[in-house]
């Protein structure tokens, strides 16, 4: 008999691809709450508390009260929105994050959904705390680009909109360097203090880059980006959505296209749409004295929708690459 799962919030942008990635399974059947009581406070209780499994697309408000409405001891619960990804009681759902995290997101009923800046960043950074390759005091900023949907409706009809919508070809924004990615950016890395993130938008809709530069001089130990790769590739070795780019396609992108400008890296922010996948780069300079980090991901999927289908196949113990 499939288990019943409620997509609270299956109309936004999230829910809808969560919907797509589950439609057709025969060990999942979606419940949908009958439009006509859709602000009837009891039948959405009712049915919060009837299901197996329950995914949350909500604002971080709305997602708080709907938490408050489930008493069913039974319920699964994946939260999409900011409001539980470093609260008491919550599983962070990045199942790779660590060698005990899958285990930790099966055995919950409270899993928070992580957000896609943040599952590049700690992609990235998390191993090589735990390597000592970058102390945990040190100093580091981060800067990303994403498509346009990953603002939400207001952003997307503002890009998306012609002619009436901003004619921007990027956008810059966080400035006021309190973006509320940050608490989970330094509680789930082990960083004792926010990196400095400088987030950024472009006019296209999907896909992202992640990007950590770092100077390896300042570094104790002054580790060489061999060093980084093999910390990372031995921390995700065996999982199957996240992977390490080798030495050989790193420096292939190094070169690619080199001209009198110089060289320009041919890394699509767009190449692993509606894919459930999270790709790591190390690049460096010919002294060995810098490196960037790079993470390649699609916002809605390994960052939002696909994330959220994998953790819900780990709680209800389902094949873990169902609808992925």
């Amino acid at each position: 008999m499939p288990q019943t799962v409620f997509i609270d919030g299956e109309a936004g942008t999230t829910g809808l691809q969560i919907r797509q990635r589950l439609e057709g399974r025969a060990d999942l059947q979606i419940v949908s709450i009958d439009p006509a009581r859709r602000k009837d406070a009891t039948a959405r209780a009712e049915l919060l508390n009837g299901v197996d499994a329950v995914v949350l697309c909500l604002p971080d408000e709305a997602a708080k009260e709907a938490v408050s409405l489930i008493t069913s001891e039974a319920v699964r619960v994946i939260d999409a929105s900011t409001a539980f990804r470093t609260a008491a009681g919550w599983t962070y759902g990045f199942p790779e994050m660590a060698k005990d995290q899958r285990a930790a997101i099966a055995a919950s009923r409270r899993v928070s959904n992580p957000g896609c800046y943040p599952t590049g960043f700690i992609g990235l950074v998390k191993p090589l705390v735990a390597a000592g390759l970058l102390p945990a005091d040190f100093p580091v900023t981060v800067n990303a680009i994403s498509g346009y949907s990953g603002g939400g409706r207001g952003l997307i009809e503002e890009f998306a909109a012609a002619p009436a919508g901003t004619s921007d070809a990027y956008r810059t924004y966080g400035l006021n360097l309190a973006h509320k990615h940050l608490p989970e950016m330094q509680a789930h890395t082990g960083l004792a203090h926010a990196p400095l993130f400088a987030p950024s938008v472009g006019r296209y809709a999907q896909g992202m880059l992640v990007d950590v530069p770092l100077q390896l001089w300042a570094l104790p130990g002054k580790p060489s980006t061999a060093d980084l790769r093999a910390a990372l590739a031995d921390w995700y070795a065996g999982e199957a959505f996240v992977e390490v780019a080798s030495e050989a396609e790193c420096a292939d992108l190094q070169k690619r296209r080199a001209g009198a400008a110089g060289y320009v890296a041919d890394l699509d922010p767009e190449s692993l749409n509606d894919t459930n996948r999270l790709r790591l780069f190390v690049f460096g300079g010919a002294d060995g004295a810098q490196a960037r980090l790079v993470a390649l991901l699609d916002n809605l999927g390994k960052g939002a929708s696909g994330a959220a289908v994998q953790n819900l196949n780990i709680m209800l113990g389902l094949p873990e690459g169902a609808g992925l």
